[in-house]
């Protein structure tokens, strides 16, 4: 069965959800269901309405068969059968393959019907905008006739959201584009010319307080809302606006959106400040527990991103903020398989593996980074005292994969983890992994096929939050340490200074808080909140942009990847802990180097597009 969200206002008739029948009203044409301002005449009508745009998102997890989504340095395509990946292109710097290629959340296909390979950033974000203006422009002429003011409130707040929500979404890659907040007319020529990145956000911003100023923290709690109770957590509320209220104003202030792709490293203090005040008052409410968000405990980290028979549940739990639709359950037949070598399952002969530089961000249980003199670090030991959510989310060599009976001697190899240098794990760069590591967050241990103990019948459901409670903490971090110009900077409306933010996060994993040389200057903060980042929300697909913005996309080391080499110090003992482990001859070796230049940090325009008309000009370099 397809799932997807259950929106449960509909223009004509009653949703009927069944096992058997999942035919919603957002698989149809509008046309076909209802002509005129019959649309927008009551709350049920107009629901309906906004809730076509909940469709437009693309589900980042599974838009194709195996989807690409991690563009820093994070993550490694095997050669051969991914080289059609977005990610394989980035690493070229073949920004332009985005267009027209199904296989990138950026094309321009977009449909609110269930297809998840016709969910795009551009073409969907552009459509999505237009349905927000016809809205929004339906309100201001009166065809909401037949509501309460909680009922406008809620439609209004959705609609704004949503507007912002897409302009975000195109911004964050193509730069300032023209901010329609009308309804165009058809028969006129566009001139509407590119607008600068701030100015933009500005308006993004409006947006978002608006709708964080209509929107109940809650649905549940609200009248419209217990009529479908259950069913309100992918509908936007106050929390979502104030989230993205910060990030866009965080975004606005970040090197790259204040300065330029030649400018200097600086941020915008102004815009941080503000970001930082818009996050503080969201997290003072979820520090008090006016919220209905909170992060998860770490024993259940793996939910974040997966749940296992459990009906299909949305992964994310209490931690997740903005979700998208999901639409279908291909988890475990496509995009799981690509994170462990392909003669163990039944993928499409991708493997997509964390590349050693990056696995090396995630330091010590004690706090500190692996190139710390007082880290513990041990070359020989390499597994041991590793901060816990190396263990949560990286294969190393020696761990146990399959529990299962292998029938087939030759097989063997395959129950651990022999990603020494010459192991089974590292064999081949087309059908094994090329870096001596493989990605254990999003793949649980079983999920191959002697164990068959995850597999689809198991229900299980993979799939990420686009902004999650843990992003929010370390944003907010960011934006009050360079808005407040100091580690220890807060917003008068929160408790929290930039530092305790990063421990709240690091406090859930177990492990110890910042140490005070990197608390006591910008410099050794920044570093450790960018190390930060990259473990707690590693292939969540956010390195790509925070490198962006941060103007690191190009510097030495983040624009290389490299693949860890090492030999076992004595043959493995399958009674022996694998973080025990001794190895020798420990080393890295270069396997991709990025020739990025400064023109990469923002896509470029399709040519046609940018031909329409003058005002509507091409990225520098492109």
């Amino acid at each position: 069965m397809m799932m997807k969200t259950k929106p449960i206002y509909i223009l004509i008739i009653t949703l009927i959800l069944s096992v058997v029948s999942c035919t919603e009203y957002l698989d149809r044409e509008p046309e076909s269901i209802i002509a005129g301002d019959d649309a927008f005449k009551n709350f049920r009508n107009f629901q309906g309405y906004v809730e076509r745009m909940y469709h437009l998102t693309p589900d980042l997890a599974k838009h194709y068969w195996v989807s690409s989504f991690n563009w820093g340095e994070d993550e490694v395509v095997t050669i051969g059968n991914g080289e059609y990946l977005m990610g394989f292109s980035i690493d070229r710097g073949n920004y332009r393959d985005y267009i027209n290629n199904g296989a990138s959340f950026l094309d321009r296909n977009w449909s609110v019907g269930g297809d998840r390979f016709r969910k795009s950033i551009w073409g969907g974000s552009w459509h999505g905008i237009r349905i927000a203006n016809m809205g929004l422009e339906a309100l201001a002429e009166g065809k909401l006739t037949e509501a309460t003011q909680e009922e406008r409130d809620l439609i209004e707040g959705q609609l704004y959201f949503m507007r912002g929500w897409f302009y975000f979404q195109l911004t964050q890659y193509w730069g300032g584009l023209p901010y329609i907040d009308t309804v165009l007319p058809s028969d006129e020529p566009l001139t509407l010319p590119r607008e600068s990145y701030r100015e933009n956000a500005e308006k993004m911003a409006a947006d978002f307080q608006r709708a964080a100023n209509l929107l109940p923290i809650d649905w549940e709690e609200t009248t419209v809302g217990r009529n479908t109770r259950g069913n309100n957590e992918l509908r936007p509320n106050k929390i979502w606006a104030l989230s993205m209220l910060g990030k866009t104003y965080l975004y606005a202030g970040s090197p790259l959106m204040a300065n330029g792709a030649n400018g200097p490293r600086t941020y915008d203090a102004e815009m941080c400040k503000k970001g930082a005040d818009a996050f503080g008052q969201l997290l003072s409410m979820v520090e008090n527990g006016q919220t209905q968000y909170a992060l998860v405990d770490f024993e259940d980290y793996s939910s974040l991103f997966y749940t296992i028979q459990q009906g299909w549940l949305m992964p994310g739990g209490t931690e997740a903020i903005i979700r998208s639709p999901t639409y279908g359950a291909d988890s475990y037949w496509r995009q799981m398989n690509s994170y462990q070598p392909s003669a163990m399952c039944e993928g499409d002969g991708i493997v997509l593996t964390p590349s050693a530089n990056y696995v090396n961000y995630y330091g010590m249980a004690n706090g500190m980074p692996l190139d710390d003199p007082e880290s513990g670090f041990d070359p020989e030991y390499p597994w041991k005292d590793r901060d816990p959510r190396f263990y949560n989310s990286i294969i190393y060599d020696g761990v146990k994969v399959v529990s299962g009976t292998i029938t087939n001697p030759r097989d063997e190899q395959w129950r651990f983890a022999n990603l020494y240098t010459g192991g089974s794990y590292v064999s081949d760069p087309r059908t094994t992994s090329r870096t001596g590591y493989l990605n254990y967050k999003f793949i649980p241990l079983g999920a191959n096929k002697w164990d068959i103990t995850y597999g689809y019948s198991y229900a299980t459901h993979f799939h990420l939050t686009w902004l999650r409670l843990a992003d929010v903490y370390l944003m907010y971090a960011e934006a009050a340490a360079q808005g407040y110009q100091s580690p220890s900077g807060k917003s008068p409306n929160t408790s929290l200074t930039a530092v305790d933010a990063v421990n709240r996060v690091r406090e859930r994993a177990g492990v110890k808080g910042m140490a005070e040389k990197y608390t006591s200057n910008m410099e050794g903060f920044m570093k450790e909140l960018i190390r930060e980042r990259a473990v707690e929300l590693s292939f969540e697909g956010h390195r790509f942009n925070d490198l962006r913005r941060w103007l690191l996309l190009t510097e030495y080391p983040y624009n290389i990847k490299t693949r860890q080499n090492f030999y076992r110090a004595q043959p493995l003992d399958p009674d022996v802990d694998p973080k025990e482990n001794k190895v020798v001859d420990w080393e890295e070796e270069v396997i991709v180097e990025r020739k990025l230049t400064s023109k990469h940090y923002w896509l470029p325009l399709k040519t046609e597009d940018v031909s329409m008309y003058p005002e509507f000009h091409q990225n520098p370099g492109w």
